[in-house]
């Protein structure tokens, strides 16, 4: 099959996926739920009728072999979990794509290298708040003892939730083992851009060259609740501070053309009647340039310390999370670059803002992700989309970023 059939062909799997799979709302493959377990099946039967060895890890990443004449290896996919009334190509669309290239581009032919191609479990976070959980057991970063005293937010541990889909939480570390052995080589991304750039540029796909560093942290400031009556000057008002903190972030990321966003605010005591006297919010900061990164973090430090002083409150921190920026492996990078500007008449080369399976893989093997246009530009959603002539063309331009590596 070309790589325009096989094209076709993946977009129409994708839509049978999204129907197996989602609701009026969207995509419901939260990872260890019966709906994601309906996914893995459908990649289960998808891949043994191409011909794949198929198995299952130790925590739930789903994986499909096709034989080459080397064992040295190149790993393609993405993640088959998705949010809740998540979007139909989040994720899905990486793992579609490699199961296509073994079912219809190869279609029975032994390539050069050996074809993993695997659908991680959890990258988004869902049911123990830890993103890339999947990936990051094959790359080492999440272990048994790491794992062990996770819970979910209705108090299941990990043990008990993996148990219920017939898995072994106590074998994680064997999930790390089994990855080590296939000798890879490459690990290949596919994935909706998740904003509007490559829309707006009038270009479907693009190379990405790295993923932006992220710091989360939660910011408590506390002061004085009292009466609404009471004079405005002379209050401590915890949720001002936070209020003034969170334009200033905003003015940071617009002053280095990068990432700030207050996700949650918690307010207390929460009443009409009374202005508050303690406020806790998140930051969550991103940046591709380490040196940046870094300046924006001080940054916004001094500035929420600032507003405490400003307004008689106290500002203290808790750091959460924090990954450096990622830049992928210069050779890929070349090799994406050429499988898009053949496909798409354009040299398109960009980073990545969102977190991927990526970000993991990098830390164990040589790696390199591509981005299709989304347009409206937005996921993590129904409406989440890509018209289908642009779709297809990234599909293809990634068919050739793959015959290439794996005939290296």
């Amino acid at each position: 099959m070309n790589r325009a059939d096989a094209a076709e062909q993946i977009v129409a799997d994708l839509r049978e996926l999204a129907a197996l799979t989602s609701d009026e709302n969207g995509a419901q493959r939260l990872s260890w739920t019966p709906t994601w377990q309906k996914a893995t099946a459908w990649f289960r039967r998808r891949m043994e009728a191409a011909g794949a060895e198929v198995s299952m890890d130790a925590v739930g990443n789903i994986w499909a072999k096709f034989a080459g004449e080397s064992e040295a290896s190149v790993v393609v996919g993405s993640h088959i979990d998705s949010v809740p009334d998540g979007g139909w190509l989040d994720g899905a669309l990486g793992v579609a794509a490699g199961m296509g290239y073994g079912a219809y581009f190869l279609a029975g032919k032994k390539p050069k290298k050996t074809l993993y191609v695997v659908g991680w479990v959890d990258e988004e976070g869902m049911a123990f708040g830890k993103s890339c959980f999947g990936s990051a057991v094959a790359s080492g970063s999440m272990t048994a003892q790491s794992a062990a005293s996770l819970t979910t937010k209705d108090g299941r541990s990990f043990a008990d939730v993996l148990r219920a889909c017939g898995l072994d939480g106590d074998r994680i570390d064997e999930a790390r083992a089994a990855f080590a052995a296939r000798q890879v080589q490459a690990y290949l991304e596919l994935h909706i851009e998740q904003a509007p750039l490559l829309a707006q540029n009038k270009t479907s796909a693009a190379c990405v060259y790295g993923v932006c560093g992220c710091h989360r942290e939660y910011i408590t400031f506390t002061g004085q609740q009292s009466h609404c009556g009471s004079p405005v000057a002379l209050r401590r008002d915890a949720f001002l501070a936070a209020a003034e903190a969170t334009v200033d972030f905003n003015n940071i990321a617009l002053k280095y053309g990068a990432y700030c966003t207050v996700g949650q605010v918690d307010v207390a005591p929460n009443v009409v009647t009374i202005s508050p006297g303690r406020c806790r919010i998140s930051l969550d900061i991103r940046c591709i340039d380490e040196e940046t990164f870094q300046t924006m973090i001080d940054e916004a430090r001094a500035a929420y310390e600032g507003r405490g002083k400003e307004h008689g409150v106290s500002a203290a921190h808790d750091v959460i999370w924090h990954k450096e920026p990622v830049l992928f492996a210069e050779t890929l990078k070349a090799l994406c670059r050429r499988a898009v500007q053949e496909e798409t008449g354009r040299d398109a080369v960009m980073y990545s803002a969102p977190l991927h399976d990526a970000v993991e893989m990098v830390k164990a093997v040589p790696s390199i992700m591509m981005f299709v246009m989304s347009d409206p530009g937005i996921s993590h959603c129904k409406e989440e989309d890509t018209p289908e002539p642009a779709l297809k063309e990234g599909i293809r331009a990634f068919l050739r970023l793959i015959e290439a590596v794996l005939g290296r």
